[in-house]
């Protein structure tokens, strides 16, 4: 697909862009460069490609799951203000 100058001027207008005469051969020339490359892409095959996530490929170490510092429920309610039923409690919001 090639772009010419009306198109240009057409999708600029779209844009809210204003450009001047001098701008618009230089960009019909760099749209027309893009999709160029664009071309180049497409005609490149890659149905045998598998997808990848990265280009590097990475390899995490899992650590393990499990509970580390748990069981301190008192210790933590010690900072509330006020604590009922082993939960922090607030005044109601909502009538």
């Amino acid at each position: 697909m090639a772009v010419d100058d009306k198109m240009v001027q057409r999708v600029a207008g779209l844009a809210r862009l204003t450009l001047s005469a001098e701008e618009v051969p230089h960009l019909t020339a760099e749209l027309n460069n893009i999709l160029g490359w664009i071309d180049q892409l497409q005609a490149v095959e890659t149905g045998n490609v598998q997808p990848m996530t990265a280009v590097i490929p990475l390899k995490r170490d899992w650590r393990a799951d499990v509970v580390t510092d748990g069981d301190i429920q008192a210790d933590v309610l010690a900072n509330a203000p006020e604590a009922r039923h082993g939960f922090f409690a607030v005044p109601k919001v909502i009538e």
